[in-house]
């Protein structure tokens, strides 16, 4: 298994990812809306960083993330927004090397913190997590405008 950048030509292995990711999540988005997603994670000045994982030189998983400034760190910190396996190719230690190379990536870039959430019910999720990062205290609180 290799771990690389997101590059133009993945768009249609990334797009069925995304789109099992979405499902997952229940959640649908207008096609411009996943379209400017894909534009945004290969602009380098845009601040999303996406990385793939390929098996035999196919895509079966990816992360994007992106640094927020903190008020209580001189460094910024990393925040994982999306981290997807292809199911076939769960438990084989996919999840984890991506979300060590993301963490690799955030250190190389001076993070002293990378954080992610996942949804309370996703048990599987959460036992693969509580082995690599500590499960916070903190609740979130969203309101959509």
């Amino acid at each position: 298994m290799k771990i690389r950048p997101l590059n133009k030509s993945d768009y249609p292995q990334w797009r069925d990812l995304w789109d099992q990711y979405l499902v997952f999540y229940k959640h649908t988005l207008e096609e411009a809306q996943t379209q400017l997603t894909f534009e945004r994670l290969l602009d380098a000045h845009h601040g999303l960083h996406a990385l793939v994982m390929e098996h035999e030189e196919k895509v079966i998983g990816f992360t994007h993330s992106s640094f927020t400034h903190s008020t209580w760190s001189e460094n910024q910190e990393l925040y994982l927004e999306d981290l997807f396996v292809d199911p076939a190719y769960r438990g084989m230690g996919a999840a984890t090397a991506l979300i060590e190379a993301v963490a690799q990536f955030a250190a190389e870039q001076g993070a002293k913190r990378m954080y992610w959430q996942t949804l309370k019910d996703n048990e599987t999720a959460q036992r693969l997590y509580n082995s690599l990062a500590d499960k916070t205290q903190i609740l979130i609180y969203e309101k959509y405008l």
